[in-house]
């Protein structure tokens, strides 16, 4: 599997690769500054690879390529081509490059992709984590977090994504309701930030709360907790925008509330709707081009994580916080793993394989 930065990317190579139970090896990948120019443009290339930073790709050359995000296209399909053809791609989410230029594409329904015999559509991110597994770890992390009063709430945050951007003001509000939700339940609040969350809203939601807090700093040099969290949470907050941690609190089977970071959230009764060019954070780069691209980009390169949310909320394993109460846990199934270990299998003992 070709490994690159983005962690949720990864996870979901992980999973797949460890579910199909073959031998494989994981290349870390680092990218030189003008890789999207070189990607986009030259197509099956080295170009925009960090060779010396970067792992040697050196034959035997593998039967199989798993890659995500789209760093690591070109360097699959020159993997391919120095193979000589034999080598199948499996792509995971959204590829730049054509679909056929892969054998087989695992993509969930945030994406607009067309349908195709290659095309295989997921309900949520793939990745490895069961309630038999995270119950096997129980007893160890709640030794170590004993001290937390129960209920625990786990909350894990994202942050900036897309049109999303996570301000102080939305960290405050959700820190609002938490003080209320578990300081009448006389819990506490497990915590952890991610590589994207912006420290200052980080330290504002901390701040803010009133009730019993653990908090993990992302890189820090604390052992991360994260799996341990997932193990012992009696309730999940999980901010909108990381389809990673909402697919894998799911697998937990607890009560998962969903936090809006739009916003417009849907979890505030009576918010007002303001249109998006009257709030000066909307100008930021990320949540600008995220706008213009699903206004002028054709449509499988657009993105409506909302469908993933919706599906959840739909299908009873997540309600919006501030909205409702979870009634009952209802954790998500583990089909999305298995048909796409299905979908990969079915290329050696049925498939042709693509064609550059």
């Amino acid at each position: 599997m070709l490994a690159g930065r983005k962690a949720g990317d990864n996870t979901q190579l992980l999973a797949l690769a460890e579910a199909l139970g073959w031998p494989f090896e994981t290349k870390r990948i680092r990218n030189r500054a003008f890789e999207l120019f070189s990607n986009r443009f030259l197509g099956v290339t080295l170009a925009g690879v960090d060779l010396k930073n970067s792992d040697r790709l050196d034959p035997p050359w593998p039967d199989l390529v798993l890659t995500a995000g789209r760093r690591n296209e070109p360097v699959a399909r020159w993997i391919r081509k120095q193979s000589g053809g034999r080598t199948r791609l499996v792509h995971v989410g959204r590829p730049w490059a054509p679909l056929e230029c892969f054998d087989l594409i695992v993509t969930t329904p945030q994406y607009n992709l067309p349908a195709r015999p290659n095309v295989l559509v997921v309900d949520l991110p793939l990745h490895g984590l069961a309630r038999e597994a995270l119950d096997q770890l129980r007893d160890d992390w709640a030794a170590r977090f004993s001290r937390m009063p129960e209920p625990r709430w786990v909350v894990l945050f994202g942050g900036d994504s897309g049109p999303f951007v996570f301000t102080s003001s939305k960290a405050k509000r959700l820190a609002c309701w938490l003080n209320e939700r578990v300081g009448k339940s006389g819990g506490s609040v497990l915590v952890s930030n991610s590589a994207r969350t912006p420290e200052d809203v980080y330290k504002t939601f901390l701040d803010a709360l009133e009730v019993p807090v653990h908090a993990y700093h992302w890189g820090s040099d604390e052992d991360n907790p994260y799996r341990g969290y997932l193990a012992i949470a009696d309730q999940f907050v999980v901010t909108g925008e990381s389809m990673s941690m909402l697919a894998e609190a799911a697998a937990a089977n607890r009560p998962l509330y969903i936090f809006d970071l739009s916003d417009n959230p849907t979890d505030i009764s009576g918010s007002s709707e303001r249109p998006w060019w009257t709030i000066p954070h909307n100008f930021r780069y990320k949540p600008l081009t995220h706008r213009l691209a699903m206004w002028l980009a054709p449509s499988r390169m657009r993105r409506d994580i909302s469908r993933i949310q919706e599906k959840l909320v739909q299908d009873g394993v997540a309600v919006w916080a501030g909205q409702n109460t979870v009634a009952e846990a209802r954790g998500a199934s583990k089909e999305a793993l298995d048909c796409a270990v299905n979908g990969v299998r079915q290329l050696f003992f049925h498939g042709e394989g693509s064609q550059e």
